[in-house]
């Protein structure tokens, strides 16, 4: 049984080798993330070698480039890490000498000058604790609350209690973004939004056929969530900066919505952070992350996301097999039991989204073996991707870049084909796919959906019922 739900691997020196790359996408993997937090010299060559994959693999990839916004890091240091006890007193200045044992920069000398003391600064995706117990001319002096404190280059700092507005892309941004554009990635995911204006913005610098992802991580975000769903391509449930924001105990009931609210809006919805943590270090989940994994599929999640697990683990195969493996495992389940869970979709006066709850509804009959689906900008794709029809879905486009972004969407078989001109054109193209497909044998029925007039996108009125070998 294939997957439906697709895997997300973060790109890090784990599996830079092409051989590597190849091996991941065999076991599951449908798309990489490039984080432009850190580092990314010398990402033309991996990204040369993922296209190399896609054209041995015959698998599309997606490409997605991770910005960074406005969150906060600290300086470089002058180790691979820095231990710190508890209660050891630390520095945050403005200072960009590289850090060390007493000291880091904190390279953000406006917002040094609002804290004050009593205030906490949160370290790498809240693992680490400080007070400030005094402030400096150009910085703050702290005391570490933690135990086992390790202060590493560049990682993420929060600040509880304490509002950063964001409604600009920063310089670094909007360069990375020119950079995605120059790699042909898929997909650009804003971090840190707090509202609609930065999606605006990000539409006017991107391609056309680049989608938008937003990530939810923080209050004033899910305060205005209905807009920024309404206004993104897809959304990520980036639950480490949520976890610090709204705090842990909130994170699985606000995922939940989320989930419920995209599966409304017809957009997918990516579940992100620590979903196989523990695979780092160790070649085999907990039964704890299993369970996660699971929980993000039995609610709806179009994607599961892997980021450090591949970036910089040990055991970057051994995790997307066990990721895959529970995906298959669930979905096989919510299969047998699917009246279970059958998602609610808000039509909205949306005449396509009528046409494409047909199309599920068709799908129900246990002749039908697979939905084909014209997708010129990805659209029909994404509305039957969210209605969640029981068989495999094939979508055709003649964009390669959308070919490639739509492979991110739940159950889709993304295919780059020409352009249907007409009527006998589309089933001669719908044939030779069909012809190519081993699981779709003679006296199947096939469904196949597509926009007429051809060629324009945002369409989806048609609906074909078609005999295999008639």
């Amino acid at each position: 049984m294939n997957k439906k739900a697709k895997i997300i691997a973060t790109l890090g020196p784990a599996i830079h080798d092409e051989g590597k790359l190849k091996s991941l996408v065999n076991n599951g993997v449908d798309a990489f993330r490039i984080n432009f937090s850190h580092n990314v010299q010398g990402v033309e060559k991996i990204v040369s070698s993922i296209r190399k994959v896609e054209q041995q693999t015959k698998k599309r990839l997606s490409l997605i480039a991770d910005l960074q916004g406005v969150k906060l890091r600290v300086g470089k240091v002058n180790a691979d890490f820095i231990n710190l006890k508890p209660n050891q007193k630390y520095i945050f200045d403005s200072n960009k000498k590289i850090g060390d044992q007493n000291r880091v920069c904190f390279p953000y000398p406006s917002i040094l000058r609002k804290l004050k003391k009593g205030n906490k600064i949160l370290l790498d995706d809240g693992k680490f604790s400080f007070k400030i117990i005094k402030k400096l001319p150009n910085g703050i002096l702290t005391v570490s609350q933690s135990r086992n404190c390790r202060i590493s280059s560049n990682k993420s700092i929060h600040l509880q209690n304490f509002l950063i507005p964001f409604n600009n892309l920063t310089t670094k941004d909007k360069n990375d973004i020119k950079t995605a554009k120059k790699l042909g990635c898929n997909w650009v995911a804003l971090s840190y939004i707090q509202n609609a204006k930065l999606i605006h913005q990000t539409r006017k610098l991107i391609n056309n056929d680049m989608g938008i992802i937003c990530k939810i991580e923080n209050k004033t975000a899910l305060k205005n969530i209905d807009k920024i769903i309404s206004a993104t391509d897809a959304v990520m449930v980036a639950r480490g900066d949520l976890a610090i924001d709204i705090g842990h105990s909130d994170v699985p009931q606000v995922q939940l919505n989320l989930i419920k609210k995209c599966s409304q809006f017809s957009k997918p919805v990516i579940v992100a952070t620590q979903m196989l943590e523990s695979m780092i270090e160790n070649s085999t989940p907990t039964r704890a992350e299993i369970n996660d994994v699971a929980t993000a599929i039995f609610q709806g999640a179009d994607v599961v996301m892997l980021s450090a697990e591949t970036a910089v683990g040990k055991f970057p195969l051994q995790t997307v097999k066990a990721m895959s493996e529970a995906i298959i495992s669930t979905e096989k389940y919510k299969k047998e039991n699917i009246g279970d869970f059958k998602n609610k979709v808000n039509i909205n006066q949306d005449p396509r989204k009528s046409v494409v709850l047909s199309v599920k509804d068709l799908a129900y009959n246990p002749t039908v073996k697979a939905i084909i689906a014209f997708s010129n900008s990805g659209s029909t794709a994404k509305l039957v991707s969210t209605m969640r029809p029981s068989v495999k879905i094939i979508t055709i486009s003649p964009n390669i870049n959308v070919s490639r972004q739509t492979s991110l969407y739940w159950g889709v078989e993304s295919i780059n084909s020409r352009d249907a001109h007409g009527w006998k054109d589309m089933m001669d193209i719908s044939k030779q796919i069909i012809k190519k497909d081993k699981s779709i044998k003679k006296n199947d029925n096939v469904i196949i959906t597509a926009g007429l007039p051809f060629g324009q996108a945002k369409m989806t009125n048609m609906i074909r019922f078609f005999k295999v070998g008639s």
